[in-house]
């Protein structure tokens, strides 16, 4: 299988400006078996039909219908936890470069990856102060401006210390990162000499600046989590906690009291199926097996999402950053339905950072992916053919060819087959 490539914004799929124009997806399967049109307009869905119910907006042409016959069309996943400044740097020969121009090339290269994977939205965790200050958030606002248009892209602030006398310059530097445009606040409490002061301090540079909260921790020790869920319940607009695999290594019923806590305080907590990342410290991941008790989680009534995490740096050298890997490991190692599991790397994925729920219906934004398949659990199985749809126009499209030595045998027998599929008319 060839790798997946977008399609660079001159590509002869229906590309024009942002948010303008009409384009009509035809064919498509949804999640609940029904095939339908589609016609998008103005970075909406202005109207689903039966197949064959609806037409373009405007005369047919060049990019104006996009045949999905054999695609199952879903809401598009988001990213909420990547870490664009480390992305791409297992393999570096040597030190990795900080420089602002080498980590802007990086979260450009790995944002673009997973687009093509169907992630139109992304939260970055950046990390601010130590030794290269603010040159990394800086190239993350850059890559969020050259991409603006094929991908979202979001910054956390993550400062290493903030209490103490060592901590007085972390603080001030996350100030200055939220001054100068990271829209969320966040950091690695575990990692503080305090990590009750410094979640403190996150949440007042939080409410200063009407911004929402996402911190990594392990969450093992459960009167630190309960403090925590204390001081985040009336924050708003949100505090996220991850990735809580700690949580998962606790008994039973002190895992149940954390749980009813986090939900009484409206604290979301996004996992990593994929792995730990390093949390924030740039040092190896710890690989302890396991990660947030999800079902423990959902029944307790605390929204879950997921996220991809490390994309091939030091703690995961083969992560691949794809949102369907991460529902595909929910589903069949933590014990999600399909449904459930995908929704965790969308619709709970896009409420964990902020964003409007995307529906297959009229009025609701046109952020979409399809994925060759007829059934869900089809498409977390083997999601090999993508095409991504943002603000109503496709930006990324991913094609597979599976052919075999006899042709003739899966012909005579009817058996399904990959193919290119069609070309947008």
């Amino acid at each position: 299988m060839p790798d997946s490539q977008p399609q660079p914004p001159h590509s002869p799929f229906p590309s024009g400006p942002a948010g303008h124009g009409s384009l009509l997806l035809s064919g498509a399967r949804l999640a609940d078996g029904r095939v339908v049109d589609v016609r998008l307009c103005g970075g909406r869905i202005e109207a689903v039909g039966t197949a064959g119910s609806l037409t373009a907006a405007r005369p047919s042409g060049p990019g104006t219908r996009v045949d999905l016959t054999g695609y199952l069309l879903l809401p598009a996943p988001a990213e909420p936890h990547a870490h664009g400044d480390t992305a791409l740097t297992a393999d570096a020969p040597g030190p990795v470069s900080h420089q602002p121009e080498d980590v802007q090339r990086r979260v450009t290269e790995a944002v673009l990856l997973q687009l093509g994977h169907g992630a139109t939205a992304l939260r970055a965790h950046v990390r601010v102060g130590d030794v290269s200050g603010l040159g990394a958030l800086i190239a993350v606002l850059r890559a969020r401006r050259t991409l603006r248009g094929l991908a979202e892209l979001t910054a956390v602030a993550m400062p290493r210390v903030l209490t103490g006398v060592a901590g007085a310059d972390g603080l001030a530097m996350l100030r200055d990162a939220v001054k100068m445009g990271a829209d969320v606040v966040g950091g690695c409490p575990d990692l503080d000499p305090d990590p009750a002061g410094y979640v403190e301090a996150v949440l007042e540079v939080a409410a200063e600046h009407g911004c929402p909260v996402d911190l990594h921790t392990d969450a093992a020790d459960p009167a630190r989590l309960a403090r925590l869920a204390a001081m985040a319940g009336g924050l708003r607009p949100g505090v996220t906690l991850g990735p809580c695999d700690g949580l998962g290594r606790l008994p039973a019923d002190v895992a149940g009291r954390a749980a009813d806590q986090l939900a009484a305080a409206g604290v979301a907590v996004l996992c990593l199926p994929q792995g730990s990342c390093a949390q924030g410290d740039g040092g190896g991941a710890d690989r302890r097996e396991g990660i947030a008790p999800v079902r423990l989680l959902r029944a307790a009534g605390v929204r879950v999402a997921a996220g991809s995490g490390a994309l091939r740096d030091v703690s995961n050298p083969v992560g691949r950053g794809d949102p369907l890997e991460a529902a595909y490991l929910l589903a069949s190692r933590h014990g999600l339905r399909p449904e459930e599991a995908y929704d965790a790397v969308s619709g709970a994925a896009r409420a964990t950072l902020g964003l409007p729920e995307v529906r297959v219906e009229a009025g609701f934004p046109a952020e979409l992916l399809a994925v060759r398949g007829d059934r869900l659990s089809g498409a977390l199985s083997l999601a090999y053919g993508r095409i991504v749809v943002h603000r109503g126009r496709v930006v990324a499209r991913t094609s597979a060819v599976r052919e075999y030595g006899d042709s003739t045998a899966s012909a005579e027998l009817g058996l399904p087959r990959q193919g290119r599929g069609e070309r947008p008319e």
